[in-house]
C-alpha cells in the first residue's frame, strides 16, 4: 500500500523560501514518478514539479520555473523515498495546499495533469505573510 505524508508548509514573508517533502512509502514501481501539485481556494487544482523515482529526472510546469524545484532522496528501504519542493521568492499567489502524489507511468505527472495521478497525501498548507 502506497503511503504519501507531506510536511513543511506553514506561514512565509512574501520574498522568503520555502522547503516541502513528501515521504513516499511502499512505492515499489522503479519506473514511476512523484508530482507535488497545488490547489488554491477556489482555484483548479494544478501541476507544480515532477520526478522521476529512478533516474531523478525533473519536469517543471512552465509557469512555476524559475522559483520552484524538485529533488528527492532514496532511502535504505529502497520502496521509500523523500521529494523535496523548493519553494524561492515567494509571491502572493503561491499560499495553496500543495499535495504530493505518484504516477506509475510517468504521463500525467510530467504534464502536471492531477487527474491521472494515482495515490495522494493529505496536503501541507502554504500561507503567505501580508
Amino acid at each position: 500500500q502506497v503511503q504519501l505524508v507531506e510536511s513543511g508548509g506553514g506561514l512565509v514573508q512574501p520574498g522568503g523560501s520555502l522547503r516541502l517533502s513528501c515521504v513516499v512509502s511502499g512505492f515499489t514501481l522503479k519506473d514511476g514518478y512523484i508530482g507535488w501539485f497545488r490547489q488554491a481556494p477556489g482555484k483548479e487544482r494544478e501541476g507544480v514539479a515532477c520526478i522521476g523515482v529512478s533516474d531523478g529526472s525533473t519536469y517543471i510546469q512552465d509557469s512555476m520555473k524559475g522559483r520552484f524545484d524538485i529533488y528527492r532522496d532514496i532511502s535504505r528501504d529502497k520502496d521509500t523515498y523523500t521529494a523535496y519542493l523548493s519553494i524561492l521568492k515567494m509571491r502572493s499567489d503561491d499560499p495553496a495546499d500543495y499535495y504530493c502524489a505518484t504516477d506509475p507511468l510517468g504521463v500525467s505527472c510530467i504534464r502536471g495533469n492531477w487527474i491521472g495521478m494515482n495515490d495522494w497525501g493529505q496536503g501541507t498548507r502554504v500561507t503567505v505573510s501580508v
